[in-house]
């Protein structure tokens, strides 16, 4: 089980009333709940493994180079040397390092690389992978890495992670007319405004899903443009045309990377805590003792 542990801690920010506090008063809110939602999952699926996939640079420069809008209006501040600052809200980002204290302490494996989003490492991860795989996450663009021939899915929350959509080949292609590959094509064509990728002016998911069943995939589609014979529109031929220099760099910018080279780290799910005495201080600092407990229990099970 692969967790895209932003979009988890996320959602428990927002999911869990600020009200959760530690005895000093700091809100823990997203800790707590990304605590709840980890016994959750591993209670319900019961995996081996269990990675917590971490972005260590949430806007590599690699993926700026080829699209500079990208991800850009969620920047707070630009930095000369290492990853930009995101823009969080002011209470979430005080409590990311105790999450990655407590992962720690539990003897929950937490990875992330330099230079590549944690979509990054659950691609390389997922592509690695010699039996099933269950992907944890909000974001859709991981879709991309659905494929039934290896026993890869994706858990998509609809309302926490008691219930997940559970995103299969038949579910992408019932929902957008494509498979995991398809995937990318789609959501370049589209574009997504979250990220900042702009996609093709006037071609909508809808027309995306259309334009990728009658001519295949990406490549097929631009063939299609310099064919006058297809069967494309003359505004779709217009706008994928002056589009070309975008459709040329967005697959690099919107597929995942599938070799970002991952440190050593021992993936089993942990039976019990791999440093006792700092779970009970963090617990004790920050009040998690009831999540921690609940969690702990799960993973004694």
């Amino acid at each position: 089980m692969l967790l895209d542990t932003a979009s988890l801690y996320f959602r428990a920010y927002f999911g869990v009333p600020d009200s959760v506090r530690a005895p000093d008063g700091t809100p823990v809110n997203a800790v707590r709940g990304l605590l709840d939602f980890i016994a959750r999952l591993v209670q319900d699926h019961r995996p081996d493994e269990l990675v917590a996939c971490m972005d260590a640079d949430w806007r590599p420069q690699w993926r700026v180079d080829l699209i500079p809008s990208y991800k850009a209006h969620r920047v707070a501040e630009e930095r000369a040397e290492g990853p930009d600052e995101e823009e969080t809200p002011d209470t979430l980002a005080p409590q990311v390092p105790v999450i990655e204290a407590v992962l720690d302490a539990l003897g929950i494996a937490r990875v992330g690389v330099a230079g590549y989003e944690a979509d990054d490492v659950i691609g390389t991860l997922a592509g690695r992978a010699t039996g099933p795989v269950d992907i944890v996450t909000g974001d859709r663009d991981l879709y991309q890495l659905v494929d039934d021939s290896r026993g890869v899915r994706v858990l998509y929350p609809l309302k926490g992670v008691g219930t997940l959509q559970l995103t299969d080949e038949a579910l992408l292609r019932e929902k957008y007319g494509v498979d995991g590959p398809g995937y990318v094509d789609l959501a370049l064509l589209r574009g997504d405004p979250s990220d900042g990728l702009p996609g093709v002016p006037g071609i909508g998911e809808k027309t995306a899903a259309k334009l990728l069943d009658a001519f295949g995939d990406l490549a097929g589609i631009m063939a299609a443009v310099d064919d006058p014979r297809s069967k494309l529109t003359p505004s779709q031929r217009k706008r994928l045309d002056e589009a070309r220099d975008y459709v040329a760099v967005a697959p690099k910018v919107v597929r995942v990377a599938g070799d970002v080279p991952l440190p050593e780290f021992d993936p089993a799910l942990p039976s019990g805590p791999r440093d006792p005495a700092m779970v009970d201080a963090l617990a004790a600092r920050w009040g998690l003792g009831g999540a921690l407990r609940r969690l702990l229990v799960t993973l004694e099970g």
